[in-house]
């Protein structure tokens, strides 16, 4: 199948395939043409099966014909968890809409200068991509006209409502007018989510895209046993050392030591930066722009604030620490092997917390390969099971191109990082240090 095949409008098409992007992915395939032909959509589908383009390709085919309402407000409106992912999705409309040159877009989050936005809703504006709480906030102002919207996108909608965002969204969709589309994206389409789609949809289509899915690109999993901190810290050291990453993000549980974590990257020469949500709007800015044009080589970063990162150049994502809720490690290892390119997907657990790795496996109805690296073997193993797992045979790498052979991993650094967790939160500058990586 071709995009071509799609309905999509033939400007679209063209940027589309000056991208270089040929034929569409599974929720793309079944999702577009649906949403063209003025469906309500709940969709479930996971980060990296393309689903942002599944609603903006429909979107951007609606506002390619010159509205004839009167007003200025939007015609599309995107609701998004984060600043960040409302940024991506607006840099993609821009990507995928370039030759709508007609086409006014504003990007409302927090963070980002009021008054910029508010004088930019003061003229016509086509396409709004906005968290629920800065839109409200506009909302409040009276400077939203929401007359002539014809499609209200909710993107991660369950992430929304885990954020507290569910009384905003009710307050928003009750001043939309009700001949609008609605098209909703969540990774699970049960309980809440599921009741308040009913209240905002007619008769919608539902498609569930299996949860295995990527977006073109294979994502190796690997599952590493440690004994305790420090031993994390070993496996990690050689990880980087020994991967071959050209960019890698590391998933930390806390805002501090996603902090701590970045300084002794940079203290060993690495180019690594931090990324959470204490941190200024500015820095968080500066530093996804690094990372995009290849001067931060290892990002470490919470959950909240790695949503929507989409660098096709990550090729490795180092799980730290473990998600909190199962459905955050999709969301994690999705930042990898995007734009048809394969990633390495490494989660390091305590043998303790081998009930969580459980819980992951069964979110995703499937096993993650269990490895070791020889030298470096947990004392202590979680309770055995039916389980996948090399059997002790190689171990982590030996899949890795140009690893020279079987069992690669031959010169075992002792030691690590021993500093301890500090206590804190932001504390300025958290930018690279070094362009160096060793």
């Amino acid at each position: 199948m071709h995009f071509s095949d799609l309905g999509i409008a033939p400007t679209i098409l063209r940027a589309l395939e000056a991208a270089g992007y040929s034929s569409p992915t599974e929720v793309q395939a079944q999702a577009v043409p649906a949403a063209i032909a003025g469906r309500d959509l709940l969709v479930s589908a996971q980060t990296g099966s393309g689903k942002t383009a599944a609603f903006l390709l429909p979107a951007l085919t609606k506002l390619s014909e010159r509205s004839t309402g009167k007003g200025q407000g939007p015609r599309v409106l995107v609701l998004c968890p984060t600043r960040e992912l409302a940024q991506q999705v607006e840099k993609n409309a821009l990507e995928y809409g370039k030759d709508l040159r007609w086409m006014k877009t504003v990007c409302l989050v927090g963070g980002s200068s009021f008054g910029y936005q508010t004088r930019a809703l003061s003229r016509p504006v086509d396409l709004i991509v906005a968290t629920p709480g800065r839109l409200m906030d506009h909302m409040r102002s009276g400077r939203i006209d929401f007359s002539r919207l014809e499609m209200l996108v909710l993107d991660e909608a369950d992430r929304m409502l885990d954020m507290g965002f569910i009384e905003d969204i009710e307050t928003i969709v009750k001043a939309t007018p009700e001949t609008r589309q609605t098209v909703l994206f969540s990774a699970t389409l049960d309980g809440t989510v599921g009741r308040m789609a009913e209240k905002m949809t007619r008769d919608p289509q539902r498609i569930e895209i299996a949860r295995t899915e990527t977006s073109g690109g294979t994502i190796e999993e690997h599952l590493l046993y440690a004994d305790d901190l420090n031993h994390k810290h070993r496996l990690l050291d050689h990880i980087l050392k020994e991967s071959g990453f050209d960019q890698c993000v590391i998933f930390s549980a806390t805002k501090a030591y996603s902090e701590e974590l970045a300084d002794k990257l940079s203290d060993q020469g690495y180019s690594a930066a931090c990324l959470h949500g204490d941190m200024p709007q500015s820095w968080r800015n500066r530093t996804l722009n690094d990372l995009r044009r290849g001067r931060i080589k290892i990002l470490v970063a919470t959950d909240v604030a790695a949503r929507g990162i989409d660098v096709p150049t990550i090729t490795h994502v180092v799980n730290f620490d473990l998600p909190k809720q199962a459905e955050d490690y999709v969301h994690r290892i999705g930042r990898t092997g995007r734009a048809g390119r394969d990633g390495t997907a490494i989660t390091l657990a305590e043998s303790k917390e081998f009930h969580k790795v459980r819980r992951i496996e069964q979110y995703l109805k499937r096993q993650i390969t269990e490895g070791v690296i020889e030298g470096m073997e947990p004392t202590r193993r979680p309770p055995k099971g039916p389980r996948r797992n090399n059997n002790g045979k190689g171990g982590y790498g030996d899949r890795r191109p140009g690893s020279g052979g079987r069992g690669s991993y031959g010169n075992r650094r002792e030691g690590g990082y021993q500093g301890q967790r500090r206590e804190g939160g932001y504390q300025g500058n958290r930018g690279p240090r070094s362009t160096q990586q060793q």
